[in-house]
């Protein structure tokens, strides 16, 4: 029962007529509220109740359900034990307070997590279920839930694709393991528990991800190919990040081409970001473009092979570093027939160079430009001008016979 269900009994707080008597005396005793933990000694104990001694004060009971706990600590209990107990009802139809073990167990087990997500404490906990979303877990007897970004590099699913089933089978395989995590947040009133485990990792990497700085090369393992890039395995179990714009200085299209898993690589750190670290194989190489200029010029008619068709235009490949872009104003297209109908990925075809940027590495082209202009009609030599004027035809001599 949570804090929220227990509020919504409607009870009548009205003292007991022995603590009247004691109030009576003075302002100095404090009454209990619904929903409070007292403490107090077992006096008696049935197999449906326990009567419980509280301070002197009064008398309470624990029966029916209210006397199973959580932790099942009620089945060990005897007389004379001092135990902790949510007042339910100030005055049950026998004058004495209605408690209840059991909501007393549930607030002991929240506050609990509650000083475990204030100090940090590692927990050990058993996955219990798996969803596309996470993984369920049980912090002691309270069900809770770790997020899937919230896994530790280890554990996370990375799947080509993205596939949700294939991501929900991986996280599948972890029931029944047990992971260290921390509390992350918790919400009694909401029966909310989230856990991480990758808060854990964090904290242990520290001193470890200390030891590298920004401009460190290190070697790895690749141990997953994404769209978006390329992780890589190095030092002591930590992991980087090589996103796709910095596997090369051409353009990729798919990381899967130019690696794969298991394949060991040397790159540069360019960034720490807490426990994020991100990498770079595309600063090992030197830069194609910084000497651009001594292999492409504008003006310069040359061949490329057509890499990716969209609706601005064609990226075209005129050697393996270095590519350029064919707006689609440039190209010598039909009227009236879709682009990928004219022209295809894989095609080669000659282009013009009309720009040339090297620090922003761009190279553009024109395939209208590289066509070769109509030639024009030969003029005789020492032919006269053309006036434009039309030259009238003589008229016919009269016969002066006729």
């Amino acid at each position: 029962m949570t804090t929220s269900k227990l509020n919504r009994i409607k009870v009548e707080e009205k003292p007991t007529s022995q603590l009247s008597k004691l109030l009576a005396e003075g302002d100095f005793i404090k009454i209990p509220k619904v929903g409070e933990l007292v403490k107090g000694t077992v006096i008696d104990i049935s197999k449906s109740e326990v009567r419980i001694d509280i301070d002197g004060l009064t008398t309470g009971v624990v029966r029916g359900r209210e006397f199973y706990d959580e932790s099942s600590e009620s089945g060990s209990l005897k007389a004379g034990d001092v135990i902790e107990a949510t007042v339910i009802d100030l005055e049950n139809e026998n004058g004495e307070m209605e408690l209840s073990l059991r909501f007393a167990s549930h607030q002991r087990a929240w506050d609990g997590l509650a000083n475990l997500r204030g100090s940090g404490e590692i927990v050990n906990v058993e996955i219990t279920d798996a969803n596309k979303g996470g993984l369920m877990v049980k912090v002691g007897k309270i069900p809770g839930f770790l997020p899937v970004s919230q896994l530790s590099p280890e554990h996370y699913p990375r799947v080509p694709g993205g596939d949700k089933n294939r991501i929900l089978e991986r996280l599948r395989s972890y029931i029944g393991k047990k992971f260290e995590v921390k509390v992350m947040d918790t919400a009694e009133a909401e029966d909310k528990l989230i856990v991480s485990e990758k808060l854990v990792w964090e904290e242990k990497q520290k001193e470890v991800i200390a030891s590298f700085k920004v401009g460190t090369v290190v070697e790895g393992k690749i141990t997953a190919v994404t769209d978006f890039g390329v992780f890589v395995e190095f030092g002591q179990n930590l992991e980087g990040l090589i996103h796709i714009s910095e596997l090369a200085w051409q353009r990729i299209d798919d990381p899967g081409n130019l690696f794969k898993v298991g394949d060991l690589v040397k790159a540069e750190i360019i960034n720490i970001d807490g426990s994020k670290i991100f990498l770079s194989t595309k600063k090992l190489k030197k830069d194609p473009w910084s000497e651009i200029s001594k292999r492409y010029q504008v003006g310069q008619v040359v061949s490329g092979k057509i890499l990716k068709i969209n609706l601005f235009g064609l990226f075209v490949e005129l050697d393996p570093e270095i590519h350029g872009l064919a707006h689609i104003s440039e190209l010598n297209l039909e009227p009236n027939r879709d682009l990928k109908d004219q022209i295809k990925i894989g095609d080669v075809l000659e282009f013009k160079i009309i720009s040339v940027e090297p620090m922003q590495h761009r190279l553009g082209l024109s395939q209208k430009a590289a066509l070769p202009k109509p030639a024009k009609k030969p003029v005789a030599e020492n032919a006269p001008e053309p006036t434009g004027t039309p030259v009238p035809t003589p008229a016919e001599p009269i016969n002066p016979q006729s």
